[in-house]
């Protein structure tokens, strides 16, 4: 299992991008949350905030994944997967069902 960080501009991305997975089955579960971010782009350092979303699903989906995401927004983000060695056999279980 992985769990995909992504950043976005808002909950609305998130909510657009985690509804398509789901309904695609490319993750059993997302989570989204604000935060504020702190970055250097093109020589100036911006503070805003934006939203995290959490993608929990296998690591052969990554690339299925990052295409939902670039197919909703046009801009520079982080999209990082981040490999889960230790996970509880029921949610397992759940993920196994859902993506396939």
């Amino acid at each position: 299992m992985i769990a995909i960080y992504i950043t976005l501009n808002d909950a609305a991305e998130a909510r657009t991008i985690g509804n398509e997975l789901l309904e695609k089955n490319f993750a059993n579960c997302v989570n989204f949350f604000p935060i504020t971010c702190i970055y250097k782009y093109k020589g100036e350092v911006t503070e805003e905030p934006e939203t995290v979303l959490i993608v929990k699903t296998k690591e052969d989906y990554y690339d299925h994944v990052l295409g939902v995401v670039k197919s909703h927004i046009n801009y520079d983000n982080f999209v990082g997967a981040l490999k889960v060695e230790h996970i509880n056999d029921d949610f397992t279980h759940w993920l196994n069902g859902i993506v396939k």
